[in-house]
């Protein structure tokens, strides 16, 4: 038997240890004023058994892993209708880039990119009568937490400086991929990427792509086929373009954020979330991709 609390006092001890630790995302105000010498993990296993070591209860922005979360309750309410919208190839491109997208007229490359978070985005407005109340309570729900929330001044710090993001939805609005208002469909969007969370809380949350669909107490959100879709999403997809080097690195489904969290898991055994607010020149945490690859290195567990 594996002891995973002496493997995450390793990491950590490790990460205390590296002297290059990324970058600050400064292009969102609010995220620029993170220390950059954070850094947390939280395991939990397949019994419900939690390990942790340092900063694994400080909260983050998660950012780009609620895109995941978003994903999961779209497929919950409308099923596979989600994919005639949105495709599920890797993009190749960083997590922002919107030249594909003319290309492909305006069929987002995967929902785990900005285009395609945002048409996700877009199908939750339409069918929740309280789209950010709604999808909170969802997560809330899952987490079986009642205190994870938005962070609002993270909200507004994104809407302030997304430029970009404006940018993606006049874009799919122009080729009839968006219903509803811009504005309206990125508020909702700046919310879900300004959720507050722990490492702990990310893993009692993701707990439910490890277990078949089932939260920690048993409720069933999603099916075996909808769970096997959005593991296989987070494998490709889920480290923008660079989701080949965590797979070949790692060998886990994950998502990661540039609030510098990662989740990721290994269906059945465990899942595990990182945090270092410094990203590497692809966006995502350095510590946290060292971290996981010592994780899976240490442990010889991978789905591979």
């Amino acid at each position: 038997m594996i002891d995973f609390q002496s493997v995450l006092t390793a990491i950590n001890e490790a990460a205390s240890n590296e002297k290059e630790r990324g970058e600050i995302a400064d292009y969102i105000p609010e995220l620029a004023k993170v220390d950059v010498n954070n850094f947390g993990i939280h395991l939990i296993d397949s019994q419900q058994n939690d390990y942790a070591a340092g900063d694994s209860n400080e909260l983050f922005s998660i950012q780009s892993i609620s895109k995941v979360l978003t994903l999961s309750m779209a497929l919950s309410l409308i099923g596979e209708n989600v994919w005639e919208r949105v495709d599920v190839e890797p993009s190749g491109d960083p997590f922002n880039h919107l030249s594909l997208l003319e290309l492909e007229n305006g069929i987002p490359r995967n929902p785990l990119i900005n285009p395609g978070a945002i048409v996700i985005a877009d199908i939750l407005v339409s069918q929740l009568e309280n789209p950010k109340e709604d999808f909170l309570t969802y997560v809330k729900n899952i987490a079986n937490d009642n205190t994870i929330n938005y962070d609002e001044t993270v909200a507004l710090s994104e809407k302030k400086t997304g430029f970009r993001n404006f940018a993606a939805a006049n874009l799919l609005k122009s080729y009839g991929n968006l219903n509803n208002e811009v504005d309206v469909v990125l508020d909702f969007y700046f919310h879900q990427c300004s959720l507050a969370m722990n490492c702990a809380q990310l893993t009692h949350i993701f707990y439910v792509f490890m277990n078949h669909g089932k939260c920690r107490r048993n409720k069933s959100y999603l099916t075996l086929s909808q769970v096997k879709r959005i593991n296989a999403i987070m494998l490709t997809c889920g480290f923008y373009d660079e989701a080949g080097e965590f797979a070949f690195e790692v060998g886990l489904p994950g998502k990661s954020g540039v609030g510098g969290g990662i989740v990721a898991l290994l269906p059945n055994k465990f899942c595990v979330a990182t945090w270092s607010p410094g990203l590497n020149a692809k966006g995502n945490s350095k510590l946290g991709m060292l971290a996981l690859e010592k994780l899976t290195t240490d442990t010889e567990l991978s789905i591979f």
